[in-house]
């Protein structure tokens, strides 16, 4: 991992990235240039279907099944579990995945080709969780129904054949990657809400921190808010639509459940953690920020990979590239470093 000075050099564009950029007519995406939360929605579909495509479909081996969970307020979301189809009764790891997509965009397919490879790879039971979206449902209530499905996950695991016991992992994307981490904080503070507690987190290029609430210490470190507004994908512009449209005010923003570098519990006693981080990413500096905290100030086991010159969520848009098989590989051999821990 490089050094706090060698952050910036992070931004560098990756040739391979700058070469695809140019197959497509030299204009790389931006969610900030889009016109409105439907049109992105149907894009972020059709990007997650041509990836689930390139990476080979539906394997066989893999049990998938659709659940209707109950919520905390009454509604129901659907929670898709991946089982491996040979697999002994109760001795499979257990993995609870949020997708991304700025609270506002995404579904079961987002983290579709995850769970798939965890479960054929690993043999691991994997809970997908389509958490309902803002601005239809604003803020807290994605990270309820993340909460609400984990202990669903975990109060069904004898009948999904998973054993949290063997590893207990929470992983998201992004804005599903803030939950991960959200989620890992409020499971170590409230003891015994889980019959088995939580093993690991895995966090991809996850949100950490709203920008204007970073902690003082932290500040000066924290340079890739501006040195990458204008990145691909996802911009400071694009940022600014989600949580438009996900908060229901500015008081949010200073939220532990928006930004959970704001518990005041602090990190010790954290689970193991993996990160993986794009380097021409707005969000960089928070998950490196928050990996070095976990390791030198907490004594937390962590591993991180990143991703130099890319930008956030490169691997969706741009599936074929050697880097995103890189990603999508790392992915794997991160959970397997987390059950290694447990």
């Amino acid at each position: 991992m490089a050094d706090l000075k060698d952050w910036k050099s992070l931004s560098k564009p990756d040739p391979e990235w700058e070469q695809w950029v140019q197959s497509i007519g030299g204009q790389a995406p931006d969610i900030g240039l889009f016109p409105d939360i439907s049109s992105l929605r149907k894009w972020i579909l059709d990007s997650k279907s041509a990836m689930s495509a390139q990476m080979g479909g539906k394997p066989p081996g893999v049990q998938e099944t659709d659940h209707q969970v109950p919520m905390r307020d009454g509604a129901t979301i659907t929670c898709r579990t991946y089982q491996p189809e040979q697999a002994s009764n109760n001795t499979s790891a257990l993995a609870v995945v949020f997708h991304g997509g700025g609270w506002c965009i995404g579904g079961l397919q987002n983290e579709e080709l995850l769970c798939r490879l965890l479960t054929t790879k690993l043999g691991m039971v994997c809970v997908n969780v389509d958490y309902r979206l803002a601005p239809e449902d604003k803020f807290p209530t994605a990270v309820n129904d993340c909460y609400d499905a984990t202990k669903w996950a975990a109060s069904q695991a004898t009948s999904l054949k998973a054993n949290p016991t063997s590893g207990f992992i929470l992983s998201g994307t992004s804005a599903g990657g803030n939950m991960a981490a959200v989620l890992s904080h409020l499971f170590r503070d409230e003891k015994n809400t889980l019959p088995s507690p939580i093993t690991g987190t895995h966090l991809m290029i996850p949100a950490l921190c709203h920008h204007t609430h970073v902690p003082a210490k932290y500040r000066a470190d924290y340079k890739s808010w501006e040195q990458n507004a204008d990145a691909a994908i996802l911009s400071q512009k694009a940022c600014s639509l989600f949580m438009g449209n996900y908060l229901r005010s500015d008081a949010d923003t200073a939220s532990p459940l928006f930004s959970p570098f704001l518990f005041e519990s602090g990190r010790k006693g954290l689970p193991p953690t993996y990160l993986q981080v794009c380097g021409a990413d707005p969000l960089r500096d928070e998950a490196l920020i928050f990996e070095r905290v976990l390791r030198e100030d907490e004594g937390v086991e962590t591993k991180v990979d990143v991703y130099p010159g890319l930008p956030h969520g490169f691997w969706s848009v741009a599936p074929g590239l050697k880097a995103s098989e890189r990603f999508v590989g790392d992915s794997v051999k991160g959970v397997e470093w987390l059950l290694q821990r447990k």
